[in-house]
This record gives C-alpha cells, structure tokens and sequence, in this order.
C-alpha cells in the first residue's frame, strides 16, 4: 500500500495485516514529485495518482509498524536507492533489521522519474550503476568490522558503523523491474531475488533469471521472486506457486480505514 498522510495509519494497517495471518507488509518510496510532470506515470495512466504525491518515509513507517507487531516481514516495495546516501541508508536498513528482530526485506529499485532524480543529483543514465555501487557500499558496511569503498559515485574511508543487520550476511535484496538481461546481471550479482509488477510473462522470463545466477556461481535455487500487484485469485495463487514464485504481494487501495479493513478481511477469509 501506499502509506500516505490520507491512508490507513501504519501502526493500523501493520496490526491489521498481522492479525489476519498474513505474511508480509511493504510501503514504497517517493521523496517528492516534481510539479512539471514531465515523465509520464509508470502505470500509463493520464494523470498520476494523488498517492504518489503524498507518500510517507518508507523507512520511518516501517519503523512504526515493527513495534507494533512480532511476526510479519516488513518491506520496502520499492525504495531508490541511486536517490539515497548510502551511507545514511545502510544505517536506516540495518536499525530497523536490528529493531524488528531481523524482519526487514530490503525491496530496491532504479526509478523511473526523471525530475525527481535530477533534483537528488542523480542523472537517469547513470542510475542503474548508482544502484549497484550504493548497494555494493551498503553490504561493505554491514558485514565488515572496518569497512571501506572506493567507487564512481560512492567512497569513504574506513569506518565503523553499527548496529549491524540481525540478518547476516544482509537482509533480503529483491529488485524490481522488468525482466531482461540487464535487470538479471544485477540481480545475479548483489541481490537475493526479483520482484515483477504483475504476472505477465513472468514464467517464460524465469529461466533467464536462472541462466544469470548460475553464471555467477550461485545457485538459483535460493533465489525469492516476490509477485507484486497480482489479484488474489485462488486459481493464479495456485498457478504462481507451481511456476516458483515464492510470495504474492496483494494491492491495497492507498485508502482510510473503513475502505482497507473489510477488502484485508475479504482477501483473508478467501485465502483461508
């Protein structure tokens, strides 16, 4: 869901969500929206809806919601990382890892808004490669004692930083995208998983994905691909599970309470 200043609280939602039984829970990421609207909206739409607009901190809601509940997997879906002092968010990551007892999935993204990267100092052609060092930096700094990097876009000298991530050697990294082999070099190289938008083509894009990993040496059998914006459906629910996918992530209206609570409930009673 987009978590907004006009939605359903996080706290409400996070216990909402938990209490239920389902998995996981994740709030994606806009630091703001340019006004003059040059790029047009992801979802291909006239006019980009009002939520992107009025999108909460990712992080700082997802803190909320981990001292509210025990059990659930809390996520980015999606946070921009090439937008994002890395430094400062592998600080944020491995705190809120460290505060949820190791519930953190770290769901990342290169973007898709020109104006609001430019306004971060973020050229759009450089963001892929901004997104591979800003993460490869970020995995310096919580798994080593001393750590140190040296990059186009990102160095420091050696430091500290804790705490490190209860999760080790990271938390989940899924990245979102469409499928193609620019997207499975990155995924192979730094990452735990994919995330597609919607069904669509995901099966025959999946032995491409396998392809990649075994090329640098991993094996694919411990990657996740987590199925963002599907409709809860038994019949697809059955089918994705067949083909691997390893989580279905429903869409929740970016809504009060009183529009949220009962669609929770009817996903709940028909995955039931």
């Amino acid at each position: 869901m987009f978590a907004t200043d006009r939605s359903i609280e996080p706290v409400a939602l996070a216990r909402a969500v938990e209490e239920r039984g389902f998995h996981s829970l994740y709030f994606p990421e806009h630091t703001h929206i340019p006004t003059s609207r040059r790029t047009p909206p992801p979802t291909g739409e006239a006019e980009l809806a009002e939520e992107y607009k009025r999108t909460l901190d990712p992080f700082v809601a997802l803190g909320a919601a981990a001292a509210a509940t025990s059990r659930i997997k809390l996520g980015t879906g999606i946070a921009l990382v090439a937008q994002r002092d890395p430094i400062v968010t592998a600080k944020a990551v491995a705190t809120l890892d460290s505060i949820s007892g190791g519930r953190f999935v770290f769901g990342i993204g290169f973007g898709w808004n020109r104006e609001e990267m430019a306004d971060h100092g973020v050229e759009f052609a450089t963001r892929r490669e901004r997104t591979r060092e800003h993460v490869l930096a970020m995995q310096r700094l919580w798994s080593e004692e001393r750590a140190a990097f040296a990059g186009r876009f990102v160095q420091f000298e050696e430091s500290w930083s804790w705490p490190k991530p209860v999760q080790q050697p990271r938390p989940p990294i899924l990245i979102g995208g469409a499928p193609g082999p620019k997207l499975f070099a990155h995924v192979a190289e730094y990452a735990d998983g994919w995330i597609p938008i919607g069904g669509a083509g995901v099966r025959a894009a999946l032995p491409d994905l396998h392809h990649a990993v075994r090329e640098a040496g991993r094996d694919p059998a411990g990657l996740k691909v987590v199925l963002f914006g599907s409709l809860p459906d038994p019949g697809k629910l059955e089918y994705y599970d067949s083909i691997g996918i390893t989580e279905v992530v429903l869409r929740v209206p970016s809504a009060p309470a009183e529009v949220v609570l009962p669609l929770l409930d009817r996903y709940a009673a028909l995955l039931a």
